[in-house]
């Protein structure tokens, strides 16, 4: 029987379907590293649980880790999907000597910096940035690049504490809330234009065995800075047209030196038809991502996963039958969801197309994130009715809050 220990700090539903993923396995005892533990059916994949204080804290993971080496008899793999996460964790299979992506490596992938650096070093595109102590620096970026700029974390993820800074009067609020110094830097970046989309893949042993694109409309920061835009992506079920950013995408895994796992990889075409990589992360997509991709294949993608980081073994190729489409649900103002519009005339429209559905439920906080309180997921064979639905989605349900 072989222990794998899952770094899940708090009951997430998105992180346990990834957990039952590994639980599924055959010869598989799933641990579960937590500092809040699930109960109910959801505690039900996972044989144990150990707590700690902060599951984010590698010396943590390694003394919960070593109760589970006694008890067990050794562990065979340390996984988790937080972008957080990621370094801990690599810090925890190196002092075990577990296989799987190493500090250096995860580091390099978790500073966006550092990252950048390296695609550049390449001779990959990339947004060009600058680490920030000072409005001094911040100015200078903007001499190189010019307005509109980017301010976020250099271990940033999901649009987290991201700045958009169009002028000097912008950009000095943002450096007086940030207060960016040397031991805190802020990473700046040039503002990327252009359609924005993201390139996944499924790598072992340094070699891609499967890969997936998705188109945002529009992207993750714009949806951000407007709430009263209702995110959608759309994976096309051809990717024969984006054959350039495959390309570019599996460049990049190389470079950045990853064995086996996921990988998330933001980029964008610019109006001239060029590529940009935005970022990229050695971990799970969320946002439903993983899926859609399962719809789109008809296969069991979150098991992909497991099987490439506990068996580094791969069970496709998979056939892409379908495009997917997801529609995320939100709408203007504050307080609880008071109503949802529109559903049943969405419905009529394109309800035939739907594969899995969260409606946001009556009462239900406004969440602060662009993904909204609910979702609708479709498919179909043809990209174009895809894109048509998710697009009667978003412009025919309204969520109201009080």
């Amino acid at each position: 029987m072989r222990t794998v220990v899952f770094v899940v700090p708090y009951p997430a539903e998105a992180s346990l379907r990834f957990a039952r993923s590994f639980a599924e396995l055959k010869g598989v005892r799933l641990i579960g590293l937590v500092q809040k533990a699930p109960t109910g059916a959801a505690a039900k994949p996972f044989a144990n649980f150990v707590k700690v204080d902060d599951a984010f804290d590698a010396k943590q993971l390694v003394v919960a880790c070593e109760k589970v080496r006694k008890r067990y008899g050794g562990i065979h793999q340390i996984v988790g999907v937080l972008e957080p996460l990621q370094v801990p964790l690599a810090e925890a299979r190196k002092y075990f000597g577990i296989p799987g992506t190493d500090p250096k490596t995860a580091d390099l992938f978790r500073d966006k910096s550092r990252m950048k650096d390296a695609l550049r070093a390449a001779g990959l595109p990339c947004a060009r940035h600058m680490l920030i102590t000072s409005l001094a620096d911040a100015v200078a970026f903007v001499k190189q690049v010019h307005f509109p700029i980017v301010l976020k974390p250099p271990a940033g993820a999901g649009c987290k504490a991201t700045w958009r800074i169009k002028n000097l009067d912008e950009l000095k609020s943002a450096i007086e809330a940030v207060q960016p110094r040397p031991d805190n830097p802020t990473l700046a970046e040039e503002f990327l234009k252009g359609r924005e989309y993201c390139f996944d893949t499924i790598t072992v042993k340094g070699k891609v065995l499967f890969e997936n694109i998705s188109r945002y409309y529009p992207g993750p920061l714009e949806v951000t800075e407007n709430p009263w835009i209702q995110w959608s992506v759309v994976q096309p079920r051809s990717l024969i047209d984006l054959d350039d950013a495959r390309l570019l995408g599996r460049k990049c895994i190389k470079v950045l030196g990853l064995a086996t796992g996921f990988t998330h990889m933001e980029w964008f075409r610019r109006e001239d038809g060029t590529l940009a990589i935005g970022e990229i992360a050695a971990r799970p997509p969320g946002a439903n991502f993983v899926e859609m991709m399962g719809f789109g294949h008809d296969a069991d993608m979150y098991k992909a996963w497991a099987r490439a980081v506990t068996d580094n073994a791969f069970d496709g190729p998979y056939e892409r039958k379908y495009a997917v489409g997801c529609a995320y649900l939100r709408g203007i103002g504050h307080g609880r969801v008071q109503r949802v519009l529109g559903v049943k005339e969405a419905n009529m429209k394109v309800g035939n197309l739907a594969v899995k559905t969260r409606l946001p439920k009556i009462g239900q906080p406004k969440s602060d994130h662009y993904e909204g309180e609910g979702y609708v997921i479709v498919r179909h064979p043809d990209t174009e009715v895809v894109k048509a639905a998710v697009k009667t989605i978003v412009e025919t349900i309204r969520i109201e809050y009080a």
